[in-house]
């Protein structure tokens, strides 16, 4: 074992370092790394955690030589910066605490409702959808794919991942309704192209994420429907229509025509310029008593499960085999106020109790 788990971690140093560099960085002499290295001595439990960490792998994988099963991987919205041409996920240690705690929740729950339905091409998963799916794009895709949606406050970006057979987004609670359906967008896209590892050093950011984005730019605002308005004639009230019936924001909308180089006027231009909700709120006409607008920023605020996995967490609660604990951080509730059936505990047996069973 000593020596199988020391070929492994000598075939996972990156090329270019020095086994007394890597020594250093994890807490060792180098005389100590070298024979481990050789298996004349094993790895303690803190060293293969300094291990694991610096060179990006498990320690599950650095032990056994096989993959965590329970080892998340993930694909990211990143954010852009244009002056250096860098994608990056700025708050993800941050978000590794809560997608955990999402992680734990699949385990803790036993048995899935079964996989997940991908489809495998855009044109399938718009027609999928069917018309106008954007105001509830959340239910459509939990309902067409069986693809979980988690919302949950914390996260600083989406995050796409399989796990026990289950495909699952997971996205920030933050009331921005458009920039939610952008990211269920941009995630479904890196389910339906097959992207799984898109994090960091462990692979390829650029290419799967303008792929994603591209995907979510097809999907919410297909290029057809937009070459056939009229944008040198568009009016500030169908503007907003638009973006209200496509879910997306004005920013999005802009950067897609650009994409499509469709030239708009100078009155539209102006007002792609605003903000979403400046827009919506002065030019979309509306008969509704009901501030629709607060409506759908409210529902993106809300936590959000799968109702199965709810379910699954009740029956298990029941039966004993797991605490309440995640079932309340789920429902956003404190763990003492929820009023959730639990087995009955049997009273203890006192001596005279037990002298009656035995007899």
């Amino acid at each position: 074992m000593k020596a199988e788990i020391g070929n492994r971690v000598a075939r996972t140093l990156p090329a270019g370092t020095t086994q007394k560099d890597i020594a250093a960085q994890v807490g060792m002499t180098p005389d100590a790394f070298s024979r481990a290295l050789k298996g004349e001595r094993g790895f303690s439990a803190v060293e293969l955690a300094n291990l694991a960490e610096l060179l990006h792998v498990d320690v599950y994988f650095l032990i056994t030589g096989a993959a965590d099963p329970n080892r998340l991987v993930l694909a990211a919205r990143h954010s852009y910066d244009p002056e250096t041409r860098e994608r990056a996920v700025a708050g993800h240690q941050e978000d590794r605490a809560i997608l955990d705690d999402i992680s734990l929740a699949y385990r803790q729950a036993g048995e899935d409702p079964g996989p997940s339905q991908i489809p495998q091409r855009l044109e399938t998963t718009r027609s999928a959808l069917g018309r106008g799916f954007a105001r509830g794009l959340l239910a459509h895709i939990e309902d067409r794919f069986q693809i979980d949606i988690v919302r949950v406050h914390g996260l600083s970006t989406s995050y796409s991942f399989h796990i026990t057979g289950r495909a699952v987004i997971a996205i920030p609670a933050t009331g921005n309704w458009f920039r939610e359906n952008w990211d269920m967008a941009h995630e479904l896209g890196h389910l339906v192209l097959g992207h799984r590892c898109v994090m960091g050093p462990e692979g390829d950011v650029g290419t799967p994420e303008r792929e994603a984005n591209a995907f979510a730019a097809d999907l919410l605002l297909p290029s057809d429907e937009l070459s056939a308005t009229d944008w040198s004639a568009i009016t500030a009230e169908q503007l907003a229509h638009l973006v209200w019936v496509t879910g997306v924001s004005t920013q999005a909308l802009s950067t897609r025509l650009r994409a499509l180089h469709l030239t708009v006027s100078q009155q539209t231009s102006g007002l792609l310029g605003r903000s979403t909700q400046a827009l919506l709120r002065r030019h979309m006409p509306s008969d509704s008593l009901l501030d629709e607008i607060t409506v759908r920023m409210e529902d993106a605020s809300q936590r959000h499960f799968p109702r199965w996995l709810q379910e699954a967490h009740l029956d298990r609660i029941a039966e004993g085999a797991i605490g309440k604990g995640t079932l309340a951080w789920m429902l956003g509730v404190d763990e003492a106020e929820l009023d959730v059936e639990v087995p009955d505990v049997p009273p203890s047996l006192s001596a005279s109790n037990l002298d009656d069973l035995l007899r």
